[in-house]
């Protein structure tokens, strides 16, 4: 038995919820409200201490981190694979993962909460604000940074450039493999860890970002084409769906 405790807005539930879909498994989806902060209470921190989602839960085992939990799936459930079986395309495959997980994943949730999610703090008091910031164990740090007023200038230049350089190397990987997919004809976790971020990017009005990229462009047409995607994106699962067109 699957379950997955993940909110339906959250870029890296979304990631799972791509694989699981691509694989035509079934699974329980337990949908927690980030605006009650059910991902922090004590039941849930018992499964994933961290206070973040995704968690997967597979007939009793507890697996944590969304990339560790697509390569779980795709080691549990071969039969559809997502990760290449050879060994060094594999290891272009984890090399992939790497770079999602340390640039755009991280990237994408400065837009996201300068734009949207800062709206359910900013009327804290300082003391309210840093109690709130305490409880989310590895993003406290995040969290006051941003504060109530949100990020600086240099922060967001930052992480648009990354958001930038994520969107140039996909394009280039595209042309170099002969696509449609990051590493060619092969559909894999690459893809499914990449996909939301670039989708959260079209909810906040940055698909300028790719006009002249073609090959990405391409990609995420194709992509959406699939019924994973649909299974993934359904109602509520976007920024704008939840809080309205951005200030």
């Amino acid at each position: 038995m699957l379950e997955l405790y993940n909110f339906k807005q959250s870029t890296c539930s979304q990631k799972v919820r791509f694989c699981l879909a691509e694989k035509g498994l079934e699974w329980t989806d337990h949908i927690l409200d980030s605006r009650k902060s059910e991902q922090l209470q004590p039941e849930y921190l018992k499964l994933n201490p961290n206070g973040l989602v995704p968690t997967l839960v597979h007939d009793g085992n507890v697996i944590i981190d969304s990339s560790v939990i697509m390569e779980y799936i795709d080691e549990v459930f071969p039969e559809i694979p997502m990760v290449p079986r050879d060994v060094v395309k594999r290891a272009w495959c984890r090399k992939w993962l790497r770079y999602f997980e340390e640039v755009p994943t991280p990237a994408i949730r400065y837009p996201s909460f300068q734009n949207f999610l800062i709206r359910s703090f900013e009327k804290l008091g300082p003391e309210e604000f840093d109690e709130a910031a305490k409880k989310r164990p590895l993003r406290t740090d995040f969290y006051r940074r941003m504060g109530t007023k949100g990020f600086s200038d240099a922060e967001m230049d930052a992480a648009m450039n990354n958001l930038q350089q994520a969107v140039d190397r996909v394009d280039a990987a595209v042309a170099d493999t002969g696509g449609p997919w990051i590493m060619g004809e092969m559909l894999t976790v690459a893809d499914a860890c990449y996909l939301p971020s670039l989708d959260r990017m079209n909810d906040l009005g940055l698909s300028h970002m790719w006009d002249k990229r073609p090959n990405l462009t391409a990609w995420y047409e194709a992509i959406q084409e699939r019924p994973a995607f649909d299974a993934t994106f359904y109602f509520g699962t976007r920024l704008t769906e939840l809080f309205g067109d951005a200030a």
